[in-house]
């Protein structure tokens, strides 16, 4: 679909796209982060009841699937596991494996937004008492604020 860069479509995925890996006001984008975390780093627990990065990463690939399935109208709840998936292999090819699946689960929820048009931002998730708008700028949210908690958990871990 084309439209204008003021679109609020737009808008809303350039930002989606900005903290996943771009240049984000507010510091590294999360593939930022996760490009310098080696694989021994990523399923460290530095922090008493803290997710490990590694459980992070799959955490937001489940969520990424999640609102892509949303936005094309699914009647979507994640289970337990399907939301917090185990880490079974700690391996380096798992690890990039993981991040791999991240970013395609990314460009999975982004060409999810691509069809979207400003009118429908004001559709109501199936399921759910908010709109699409509000379930966007919700992943948005998400994708930053588990990037914060990665930056922490890679300076507690050194």
């Amino acid at each position: 679909m084309n439209r204008s860069a003021d679109s609020d479509v737009a808008r809303l995925a350039e930002q989606l796209k900005s903290c996943f890996n771009g240049s984000p006001w507010h510091g590294s984008s999360l593939m930022e982060l996760l490009r310098q975390t080696p694989v021994d780093l990523a399923p460290a627990k530095p922090l008493e009841h803290a997710h490990s990065i590694w459980e992070l990463v799959l955490h937001l690939t489940a969520w990424n699937q999640a609102v892509a399935r949303r936005l094309r109208g699914e009647k979507l709840e994640l289970s337990h596991e399907q939301d917090w998936p185990p880490v079974t292999d700690f391996g380096e090819g798992a690890w990039q494996e993981a991040i791999k699946a991240l970013e395609q689960s990314h460009r999975m929820l982004q060409e999810a937004i691509a069809k979207l048009s400003d009118a429908q931002l004001s559709t109501k998730v199936a399921n759910r008492d908010h709109d699409y708008r509000f379930m966007l700028n919700g992943a948005i949210t998400h994708s930053v604020y588990h990037a914060g908690q990665i930056a922490l958990l890679r300076k507690s871990s050194r």
